[in-house]
């Protein structure tokens, strides 16, 4: 469901750390009084599951958040996202905002030629709901292709954002592929990366990664008329959570 009062506290859910980018952007543009950060560690990552998986620890998710009194729900998981938003927002009395949509906003507000080459990047999960390559084929873009990058995610997961290990990531997906305009950033963790990614072609694609997405989305929605003077993050993990604070100590 959707909601007309400005949002004061927000509950921010991902399968792990990648949702800290989320946060970053959030609290740069100090939208929110308080941020409930929620990742869960435990099952990360949520790319290789099915999508009743994916769709219950996403419930799951919500029931936690339930404890705190939050305004709005942001689901920073594009598995989420692309599989789980009508369950989530049929059942949360707040509204529910998934980070696909805002991603494929940004690509429409870049005012690029629709003859431009567009590259999604995500989990299994997201490529194979295809909801990014159906909303950017709305926008009149013909020239996409998707790539599930799977590895990406353990690797940023353990702290590695550049070297000879990425590089072979890099190397691994896309050597065969032509330099693209664009990049869609389709996980919450890749914007970690997204110097080594931009940087693999030539041509310095545009990237366009959800949390600044997010962020400029609800702006525009009108759920954060105006900004605030701080912002307090609580951090909470159904696994190691202080490994997961530690990781925002470093991030944010």
């Amino acid at each position: 469901m959707d909601g007309s009062k400005p949002a004061v506290r927000v509950g921010v859910f991902d399968s792990g750390a990648g949702g800290l980018t989320v946060v970053k952007s959030l609290m740069e543009h100090r939208l929110f009084e308080e941020i409930v950060y929620f990742g869960d560690t435990a099952r990360v990552p949520y790319g290789p599951k099915d999508p009743a998986t994916i769709t219950r620890y996403a419930l799951e998710a919500l029931e936690f958040f339930r404890n705190f009194e939050i305004d709005m729900m942001i689901t920073a998981c594009n598995s989420v996202s692309a599989h789980a938003l009508p369950q989530l927002r049929t059942r949360a009395e707040f509204p529910v905002h998934g980070v696909i949509e805002p991603g494929i906003l940004a690509l429409k507000k870049a005012d690029l030629p629709l003859t431009s080459r567009i590259l999604i990047l995500g989990t299994r999960a997201t490529v194979g709901s295809g909801r990014y390559q159906q909303g950017i084929e709305a926008l009149g873009f013909r020239n996409i292709e998707a790539i599930a990058t799977p590895l990406f995610v353990p690797i940023v997961e353990e702290g590695i954002f550049s070297g000879a290990l990425l590089q072979s990531a890099l190397e691994h997906y896309f050597g065969g592929v032509e330099a693209p305009d664009a990049i869609i950033l389709g996980c919450t963790h890749f914007p970690l990366i997204a110097e080594a990614i931009g940087n693999h072609f030539p041509n310095r694609p545009l990237l366009i990664h959800s949390g600044e997405a997010i962020a400029e989305h609800l702006q525009r929605c009108g759920h954060t008329p105006k900004r605030r003077d701080s912002t307090k993050l609580s951090i909470f993990a159904s696994e190691n959570p202080e490994g997961l604070k530690r990781i925002a100590q470093t991030w944010l």
